[in-house]
């Protein structure tokens, strides 16, 4: 598998997912910010042949961009949740650095 999703980020998408009704979730690359990469989650509503994608569960499919894929390979996507604030965290073992605000990394 290219991503390994703990069950904190699964039980998360799969409150997202059913709270939406859609097909599942597509994780793609853009490029952004200061680094160059950002990640970027959208809601499926069709399945599309040039994804990989990653049935996690009866209720969750993870698509992953096809041109992401060399970047994402190894990735884990984890959910945390922190006084402060929410959100996916994603552990990359391709990234070489972040920006000094934390929106963009480059490989």
């Amino acid at each position: 598998m290219s991503i390994r999703v703990t069950p904190q980020a699964l039980q998360h998408l799969e409150r997202l997912i059913a709270q939406r009704s859609s097909k599942g979730v597509r994780i793609r690359l853009r490029t952004r910010g200061c680094s160059g990469l950002s990640y970027v989650m959208e809601y499926v509503d069709a399945l599309s042949d040039k994804d990989e994608t990653l049935v996690l569960s009866d209720s969750v499919t993870l698509c992953i961009q096809s041109q992401a894929l060399l970047f994402l390979t190894g990735t884990e996507m984890d959910y945390q949740e922190t006084p402060t604030r929410s959100g996916f965290i994603f552990h990359n073992p391709h990234e070489k650095g972040r920006c000094g605000c934390g929106t963009s990394f480059h490989v």
